[in-house]
């Protein structure tokens, strides 16, 4: 067998054009997957009407509640600002928004009939876009798109370690933590219940030279929306983040930012006929294990 060298060769091996034209193939090929009926919700969506709406202010986040079968939207109100969103089931916070798998399935960028997928056991759809004013930007030059299941949230902990020891409190992380506490989540439960999120108006993606993730300036503008339908009971937590359009930076009180809006929409009765509330995962939960199923 031949010897490994202590170190490996700079020269590419004789193949390795032919190694880089194999062609890719989709991890998880979706043709399968249960579809929204984005007519039947468009149809109802003439209906609703506002029940609440709702004020993030500048480097803060607060947390909402919408009942399944309801829309709502996150809007800029008064100019370019970028949210960062966790969802949790109402009846249990334990199943939340599961961004990996999402993006697995929908891509790294979310628009109009993808939908917020939940964490094992649970898995199945949370909530589903229903309208997006961005939808227009498609992919710029950069390679940067809107409404990104990539980046994991700004926090402190991350700017403590690059910034040399500073401490910021207003990073999307602590926000939502604080929300939670809030919202009546004990403090030491909190925080480990922040997730990896939806970067709802940020415009980002990867540089071509060594696929490193970059942010720049969102494309929202005042009366700029993203709208959702609930699919289960919610909790959403939302936080302005301290970025403010993220075109500069983040993390710090130097960038303008602006509040976030969510209102609430409520339909009459009637208005969804045959539709359902998604039923979790029916996979059986044994992994193999002699045929041993947990409890539910």
């Amino acid at each position: 067998m031949p010897q490994r060298p202590d170190t490996l060769p700079e020269q590419p091996p004789p193949d390795a054009e032919a190694r880089r034209a194999i062609a890719p193939v989709i991890c998880y090929p979706v043709d399968a997957l249960p579809q929204p009926d984005i007519a039947l919700y468009s149809t109802a969506r003439l209906q609703a009407e506002t029940i609440e709406c709702l004020r993030v202010p500048p480097r803060e986040a607060r947390a909402f509640r919408v009942k399944a079968g309801q829309f709502f939207r996150i809007a800029c109100p008064e100019g370019s600002q970028v949210g960062d969103l966790n969802l949790f089931s109402a009846a249990d916070p334990a199943e939340r928004f599961f961004s990996g798998k999402t993006r697995a399935l929908h891509g790294t960028h979310l628009s109009v009939g993808a939908r917020m997928w939940s964490c094992f056991p649970f898995l199945r759809p949370m909530a589903t876009i229903t309208a997006d004013s961005l939808a227009w930007y498609g992919t710029d030059p950069y390679g940067g798109r809107v409404h990104d299941v990539i980046g994991t949230r700004c926090d402190p902990y991350t700017h403590f370690l690059l910034s040399g020891g500073q401490e910021y409190h207003h990073c999307c992380h602590s926000n939502l933590t604080r929300a939670l506490v809030a919202e009546g989540f004990a403090r030491e439960r909190a925080e480990g219940m922040v997730h990896d999120v939806l970067n709802v108006f940020m415009c980002t993606g990867f540089t071509a030279d060594n696929g490193q993730y970059f942010m720049k300036a969102s494309p929202a503008r005042a009366g700029d929306f993203i709208e959702f339908f609930a699919e289960i009971d919610l909790i959403g937590v939302l936080s302005a983040c301290p970025g403010g359009d993220c075109g500069a930076e983040h993390s710090s009180d130097a960038a303008i930012c602006h509040p976030l809006e969510v209102q609430v929409l409520a339909l009459p009765p009637g208005a969804l006929e045959g539709w359902r509330p998604p039923a979790r995962s029916g996979y059986s939960r044994s992994h193999g294990l002699l045929g041993e199923v947990p409890p539910p």
